[in-house]
């Protein structure tokens, strides 16, 4: 390895050699196992320290940023991978193994430039800041800037959508006018390398400070702790496993560093009598069809079904069994896809699960799994319930055959936090005693509940909560998907007591200053002046 030979980094507004890499890597293509094109450099303290500096010289030129331009960089943004569609699409297909058509360029991509004009309206509202002013008190407050750097750190699962260098968590700390570095993810670096171009290309046309946008690709892990722990860090963002997460928690929270993550879910599927007598082979369908999305890499894949012991749930277990050994596997996303899943599935079964279909890899050119279906009853799960909830990331489920209703219940109660909880019940009322009871009991660890549904489809939409209870997330009052909401995450509330009415920021003046802003007026939402 020569240092000239590497790819380049994006620090301090420029792209440069990394200086005094540690190593490298290249990305691979999970269809054939091969290595792609590209050598990438994993940064040295000096690259890290670089790109801090150039955070901290961004920082007061962001605070000062008129939305407008804020709003348009985002717009900007989205109009440039709009304008490279095919390209992307292609590079992020070799790298993950993810189809091109239509996952790519017309779910994902759209997907992601939708989330920057949504942050661009929401930087132009500026509701979202929730401005409250008390003019009996004469004290002031709304979300401003953090003060410091964000880190994101993406995932591998969703190369554009929740991309360090395009995905939500980037649009959020944007859109709150707080510089980004991001560390792209080892799968994909290639397509995060485009990525940053576009956005390098976004920042310098519309006038943004140099460094909003910074890019390291890879980092060996002490020094990823010393970055997300230094003094110019204000936040972090972090899609991934739990393992990993959990590391980064700790450390972040002992540098008294809010860090938000997503990490871990199994998203269970209750599915109550009536249901099945109604349309049992109709939910097996949608179960597979659900689980099979991406050979089953989605955060939302359903991996915990749940239902009632009895012949008809039995003859619902072997219908979905049945469907799954039919499912041609797909395209895992990388080397470690296959090694972590093995170890999900010697979780389950070590804890007293039964393999019924599929459970080994496939022979071939590429990185795939068998689809796999478990089974176990509801008085095992009762016995080891942290260990049948251990997250198998692929095309695996494992089916709880429960006692009775009551038992569907208590197994409910004792589900660790989670981003989705779904619940199939008759298109009539005779569920609906059951329903009550069972979504008392799961409305407090799901972020999400959906009824009839499967829950794999994440809709970019105000009203969505893409979160959830431990250890789904680390905090259950946020969401990583919906705007304006997600922007919050990388917002400090500052409050104003007694300030001179011309040393307010103007979303706190008495003037309104776009006129249709929404502010608490004295206890009263509203969009007129003060005093008007």
């Amino acid at each position: 390895m020569t240092t000239s030979a590497l790819e380049l980094v994006l620090v301090g507004g420029n792209w440069r050699p990394a200086e005094a890499p540690s190593g490298s890597f290249t990305g691979v293509d999970p269809s054939t196992k091969g290595a792609l094109p590209g050598d990438f450099p994993i940064s040295s303290r000096a690259d890290v320290a670089r790109a801090l500096a150039a955070a901290t010289e961004a920082v007061a030129g962001l605070r000062d940023a008129p939305p407008e331009l804020i709003a348009g960089f985002l717009d900007e943004y989205a109009a440039r991978i709009d304008a490279n569609v095919e390209p992307l699409a292609a590079c992020a297909a070799r790298e993950t193994g993810l189809a091109v058509r239509p996952r790519l360029s017309e779910v994902e991509l759209p997907r992601t430039t939708n989330q920057l004009r949504q942050g661009a309206a929401a930087v132009r509202d500026r509701s979202w800041c929730h401005a409250t002013i008390d003019t009996k008190a004469g004290i002031r407050s709304c979300y401003e800037p953090l003060g410091g750097a964000v880190v994101v750190l993406g995932p591998n699962n969703f190369p554009f959508a929740y991309n360090a260098i395009a995905g939500g968590d980037f649009v959020a700390a944007i859109a709150t006018r707080n510089p980004v570095i991001g560390k792209g993810h080892p799968g994909h670096p290639a397509t995060t390398r485009m990525l940053a171009v576009l956005a390098h290309e976004a920042v310098r046309a519309v006038g943004l400070p140099p460094a909003t946008v910074q890019l390291l690709y890879h980092l060996p892990p002490e020094i990823g702790v010393e970055l997300i722990t230094a003094p110019e860090v204000a936040a972090i963002g972090f899609t991934g496993s739990r393992a990993g997460g959990l590391k980064l928690k700790a450390a972040a929270e002992g540098a008294g560093k809010p860090i938000y993550l997503e990490m871990s879910s199994v998203n269970p599927v209750f599915v109550l009598p009536g249901a099945l007598r109604e349309r049992s082979a109709a939910i097996a369908t949608e179960l597979t069809a659900s689980a099979s999305a991406a050979a089953g890499q989605f955060c939302t894949s359903p991996g915990l079904t749940i239902v009632v012991d009895d012949d008809q749930g039995r003859a619902f277990a072997g219908q979905v069994a049945a469907a799954f050994a039919g499912v041609t596997p797909g395209t895992l996303l990388g080397p470690g896809s296959i090694p972590a899943l093995e170890g999900g599935l010697r979780a389950l079964t070590g804890h007293g699960a039964q393999i019924v279909t599929g459970g080994k890899p496939v022979d071939g050119p590429g990185y795939a799994f068998q689809p796999t279906v478990l089974r176990a009853s509801g008085a095992q799960f009762l016995a080891e319930p942290a260990g049948l909830q251990t997250e198998a990331f692929g095309m695996a489920n494992l089916i709880v055959g429960a006692r009775d209703v009551a038992q569907m219940v208590a197994i409910a109660e004792h589900l660790e936090g989670n981003l989705t909880g779904s619940i199939y019940s008759d298109a009539g009322t005779a569920d609906d005693a059951d329903y009550a009871r069972l979504a008392t009991a799961l409305r407090p660890k799901v972020g999400r509940l959906l009824n009839d549904k499967m829950p794999t489809g994440v809709a970019v939409s105000p009203a969505m909560n893409h979160g959830g209870p431990y250890p789904a997330t680390g905090h259950p009052g946020f969401t990583a998907v919906g705007f304006p909401a997600a922007l919050l995450r990388f917002a400090a509330l500052r409050c104003y007591d007694h300030v001179r009415p011309h040393r307010l920021p103007p979303d706190l003046q008495d003037r309104n200053p776009t006129g249709t802003m929404w502010r608490s007026i004295d206890g009263t939402w509203s969009q007129r002046d003060v005093g008007g």
